[in-house]
């Protein structure tokens, strides 16, 4: 198990230096923040924007991304995030969505929750499970959200 957390964890941290350099594009002052800081992990101090990056490439296979909500039976990533946007990389593409429009997809396709165990992890999480597709319908198209 030990070796999955930290298999999926390097994997993560990849993903999050890909989106950086994106994002370093346009503004070059962009920063990851290391460490366990539970905010966001990119800061973009030109337009003082914050970017939570994930990646969800079992989505390819499941159809659905985990947008977690509680982790050992406290608030956690959606529900704790501080970020302006969220970043989701599917193995293919990132999708670029507000927080904000998480939460309204969420919402308005009245979904619920599921507890469930993911690969490294030693405890369940309550996520919902979003289909792919109805994420992409609420997201800023494939394209930088403040680029609009």
């Amino acid at each position: 198990m030990q070796d999955a957390f930290k298999s999926d964890l390097e994997a993560g941290l990849n993903v999050e230096l890909a989106v950086l350099e994106i994002i370093k594009k346009k503004y070059p002052c962009a920063v990851q923040i290391s460490g366990k800081f539970k905010g966001y992990d990119i800061w973009i101090p030109e337009i003082h924007k914050s970017v939570e990056v994930k990646s969800d490439q079992k989505s390819q296979h499941t159809g659905n991304f985990v947008i977690e909500v509680e982790m050992y039976g406290k608030p956690s990533a959606l529900l704790t995030t501080t970020a302006d946007y969220w970043v989701i990389y599917d193995g293919q593409e990132y999708i670029w969505i507000t927080t904000q429009k998480i939460f309204e997809c969420v919402t308005r396709s009245r979904l619920r929750p599921a507890l469930f165990t993911g690969r490294g992890d030693t405890q369940q999480k309550l996520a919902y499970l979003v289909p792919t597709k109805t994420i992409k319908q609420f997201s800023e198209n494939g394209a930088c959200a403040w680029e609009h």
